[in-house]
């Protein structure tokens, strides 16, 4: 009995702070989303979004891109990752600061970065005009490329740092005893090191794809009105038009797919790898 006090005591702050700041908000927000403009009880809001082709076409949206980027940060981290797991731990440190080092410098920031590099003018149009690929005036902002390129940027540190701490841990005879039997280096990647570092690729591409998928400030910047995603329309419902029930409902549906899409791959996940 005391030892359960004791566990109460120190688990109550956290337990209060996390029923203020999380449950209470979404209690709000669901109490909101089925508020009807006379006060009952209404599916309207959802109704309103998940029958309109311009709501859907968001979805499709922002599912698609956030699968993309998910994907690209998976390809690219898997590689760096193991570099870096590979090299002398010197090495490994300043390429873990360098990883780490775009993190500590605000989203916006960076993201205006983008918009510069991107723009009409910009080092990347600039640099295919010189090369003969594209026209004088050609520019990658307000693309979807200009999104994937801005999301992967931003998210890569975090599926690369997930991949690199199960890498390392991979006990290195297991690939001399691969290129002992004979098999390549790249035989000893695909049929070794990828299987079990799987569990560091699920949990960075879990991370990778719920930030993503709920990311407002970067594709709403890179690609502006004419490529809005759901993040971007809860947020001009909730402060243009101020249909707060309306963004409320928004913001569920997003919980609700997000959460769907996860269950699956999380139950994947814990049942192959633990």
């Amino acid at each position: 009995m005391r030892d359960r006090i004791e566990d109460l005591a120190l688990a109550g702050p956290g337990i209060l702070l996390l029923a203020l700041a999380f449950v209470l908000p979404i209690t709000e927000m669901l109490r909101l989303s089925i508020v009807g403009a006379d006060g009952g009880l209404t599916v309207e809001h959802f109704a309103r979004f998940l029958t309109d082709s311009y709501y859907l076409g968001i979805v499709w949206r922002t599912i698609y891109l956030s699968v993309l980027i998910t994907m690209i940060c998976a390809v690219i981290g898997f590689p760096l990752a193991y570099v870096m797991a590979r090299v002398r731990p010197g090495l490994r440190l300043w390429l873990i600061v360098l990883i780490i080092l775009p993190l500590m410098t605000s989203v916006v920031v960076r993201t205006f970065g983008w918009m510069v590099l991107l723009g009409r003018g910009g080092l990347v149009p600039f640099t295919f005009w010189k090369l003969g690929f594209v026209g004088r005036n050609f520019t990658l902002m307000h693309t979807e490329a200009a999104i994937v390129i801005g999301m992967v940027q931003v998210l890569l540190p975090f599926t690369t740092l997930s991949i690199l701490g199960v890498v390392m841990k991979i006990d290195r005879r297991l690939e001399e005893a691969s290129r002992t039997m004979g098999a390549s280096f790249f035989a000893t990647l695909r049929t070794v090191i990828l299987p079990l570092a799987m569990p560091g690729i699920l949990a960075g591409s879990l991370l990778a794809f719920t930030l993503s998928v709920s990311s407002f400030v970067t594709p709403s910047l890179l690609g502006g009105v004419r490529l809005p995603v759901v993040a971007a329309s809860i947020y001009d419902a909730a402060t243009k038009t101020l249909e707060w029930n309306f963004a409320a409902a928004q913001s569920v549906i997003l919980l609700v797919g997000v959460l769907l899409a996860l269950t699956p791959y999380i139950k994947l996940s814990g049942r192959r790898h633990g």
